[in-house]
């Protein structure tokens, strides 16, 4: 299959992808701090305070994994663009239109397969 996309527009979403990756790993570097375990020391803080730094915990923990989730998704999409695949739905082969890569360059597949 040849790619629905000229080297320019490819290498255009490359850089978005590119750009996608680096600031989630500047965001998961940021975050690593509020992710570690919570002291359960009471002496330093009561229990409420120790509930709450555990949702924040598991709050911050929740958005690392979503964030891991969507840089796998990016490196797939750099992965289909060396492959010769990018653009193609995963799901069903049809194109994937402009429009939607635009919006999310990861994105898989195409509208009627998401």
């Amino acid at each position: 299959m040849k790619s629905p996309f000229t080297k320019k527009q490819l290498a255009h979403y490359r850089l978005r992808l590119e750009a996608l990756i680096e600031e989630l790993d500047a965001l998961d570097s940021m975050t690593r701090d509020s992710r570690k375990p919570v002291e359960l020391d009471q002496t330093t803080q009561g229990r409420l305070s120790r509930m709450d730094a555990l949702q924040v915990q598991a709050m911050q923990e929740a958005t690392a994994d979503r964030r891991r989730s969507e840089k796998r998704r990016a490196l797939a999409a750099l992965e289909r663009i060396d492959a010769g695949q990018y653009g193609f739905c995963v799901s069903c082969g049809e194109d994937i239109p402009a429009k939607r890569l635009d919006h999310d360059p990861a994105t898989p597949t195409c509208v009627d397969c998401a």
